[in-house]
């Protein structure tokens, strides 16, 4: 692992994150606060949340339990400092959160006094917006993705208020940074003009999902993020377990994301297993493990990302930590620039 810097803050956070949206469903509090140990004691520094969490499934009864868990570990340990700390405020939702209303200049206040609350501390690190309020092609949405319904001015207003009551909440010293999720190339770019334009807090980060199965980021979104200084905090690094090699040949561990939600949230495809079958011979042939490969390829792309891995159980993070210092070779980088052009794209 190497450390990085957040866009144009002076944050400092290692290049792994320690995910933490299956704890209160999948994972329960005590396995969940062994990861966190295990994790600060393997070097990171840096821990991803969210107010909806956890997930697998998403319900209104749980919403905020991931946040909980953190907090009483904070409370417990008296480590809070240990940790460069991020979470989440949810846009338009199923009535998970704020009845299913997203966020604005003055309900994203209130969402940040909440998940501070719940995390039990009085500052968070970084805080950012889950997706788009307008929506977003992010979840396999890319497919159908149709923005022409959007009203322009409608859309920067609305980036205006939330980065205004984003404003009030720094000054209050609530949060330190702010950050997007599930972006597009446009709408970033336009909430960094107007944090210029207005002096309010500039977008230090995008966390958007990015593996060797899902490269959208390659294009104008990493165009933009080299020139606006937004630094990547990619999700689902192992493309939710299927690098892993667990889900071949139609294995379907129980107790697994697949076993819990069918099609990986979509991602479960008739020529998934066939890419991914790719990308584990070419981790056979330089004896690597698959998740060791999946997770170094994250630090050698052109623009800085911090990878946001999770693991269910504190066994599955041990697999995952062993390998925090592979580093892959030419030889290696070759082939799976071979196999992404043979097989792009595959959910």
């Amino acid at each position: 692992m190497k450390n990085l810097t957040l866009g144009r803050t002076d944050i400092t956070v290692t290049d792994w994150c320690l995910g933490t949206m299956t704890f209160g469903n999948q994972t329960p509090q005590d396995d969940a606060h062994r990861q966190i140990d295990m994790a600060l004691d393997a070097g990171l520094t840096f821990m991803d949340c969210a107010e909806m969490y956890p997930v697998n499934p998403v319900t209104r009864e749980t919403a905020g339990r991931s946040e909980e868990f953190l907090g009483n570990w904070f409370e417990k340990s008296g480590r809070r400092n240990d940790w460069v700390l991020a979470t989440k405020a949810s846009g338009p939702n199923d009535n998970i959160v704020r009845d299913g209303t997203g966020y604005t200049g003055a309900t994203v206040e209130a969402a940040i006094d909440d998940s501070l609350r719940r995390l039990k501390t009085d500052m968070i690190d970084l805080y950012q917006l889950h997706w788009p309020h307008r929506g977003t092609w992010a979840f396999r949405k890319n497919w159908s993705y149709d923005p022409s319904g959007q009203n322009r001015a409608q859309v920067l207003d609305h980036m205006h208020d939330v980065l205004s009551g984003l404003d009030r909440a720094v000054k209050a010293g609530k949060i330190r940074a702010v950050g997007l999720s599930n972006e597009t190339a446009w709408g970033t770019t336009k909430w960094c003009d107007l944090a210029d334009e207005h002096g309010l807090p500039r977008m230090a980060t995008i966390q958007n999902e990015y593996s060797l199965l899902c490269r959208i980021m390659d294009t104008d979104l990493a165009e933009t993020m080299v020139h606006e200084d937004v630094t990547l905090l990619s999700f689902s690094p192992l493309a939710a377990g299927l690098l892993t090699g667990k889900y071949q040949n139609g294995a379907v561990p129980k107790g697994s994301r697949m076993d819990l939600n069918g099609d990986l949230g979509g991602r479960k495809s008739d020529r998934v297993f066939g890419v991914v079958q790719a990308y584990l011979d070419i981790a056979a042939r330089h004896d690597l493990d698959p998740v060791h490969m999946a997770m170094a390829w994250q630090a050698t792309r052109p623009f800085a990302v911090s990878a946001i891995f999770g693991a269910t159980t504190a066994e599955q993070l041990q697999q995952i930590l062993a390998g925090r210092d592979v580093t892959l070779s030419d030889a290696v980088l070759a082939e799976i620039e071979v196999s992404h052009k043979a097989h792009p794209l595959p959910y």
